[in-house]
């Protein structure tokens, strides 16, 4: 008779971990999801890809700017899911090589011209700095604020840590996007 209940107790007990393993693979996967979700893949694996950066690093741009919502508007206007703000816009039609260059600001809430022209800015700035954590602090300061910063010796990019960025909201920014950046890594990759 004990022997009986040893192993019906070993079996609930079996059961009780698979249970317990299952969900927490499943609420895993929940809160991956939840935190750290993944939308429009196709279109920024390929404007990723095309400008020469980390998907991980857009993606984390994406949901540290807008939460992947394809209509956010800032109180300054910045737009879609990249939040690019109309002067950023005109100056990348201009000066970087967008395929798009026939559409509006107004096209910034489709995800493809969003995307693209977000990715081209990241491209540009990580070829200038060589740095995700100056190029996301070039994204959100402006590339001019970041080389008066790195001109005026208050950072320096050879040895850049994110602290000595005066801009309270900028470094703020960086550690949100370097931190997304890192959990993307390690949870899809």
């Amino acid at each position: 008779m004990s022997t009986k209940r040893n192993k019906i107790s070993n079996a609930r007990r079996l059961l009780f971990f698979a249970a317990l393993i299952a969900f927490i693979v499943g609420m895993f996967f929940l809160l991956r999801e939840l935190l750290f979700p993944k939308a429009y893949v196709d279109i920024v694996d390929k404007y990723s890809q095309q400008y020469g950066i980390s998907k991980d690093f857009v993606f984390a741009v994406i949901n540290t700017e807008s939460g992947f919502d394809t209509e956010a508007t800032s109180d300054v206007g910045a737009r879609g899911l990249m939040q690019i703000m109309n002067d950023a816009f005109l100056w990348s039609r201009k000066h970087l090589d967008v395929i798009h260059t026939d559409i509006t600001y107004d096209d910034l809430f489709k995800p493809e011209y969003n995307v693209e022209y977000g990715c081209c800015m990241l491209g540009y700035y990580f070829d200038k700095y060589q740095s995700y954590e100056l190029s996301a602090a070039a994204y959100h300061a402006g590339m001019n604020k970041v080389d008066e910063w790195i001109s005026d010796g208050i950072i320096n990019p050879d040895n850049f840590d994110a602290g000595d960025i005066p801009s309270k909201s900028t470094r703020h920014y960086v550690n949100k996007v370097i931190t997304a950046y890192k959990a993307y890594g390690f949870l899809y990759d």
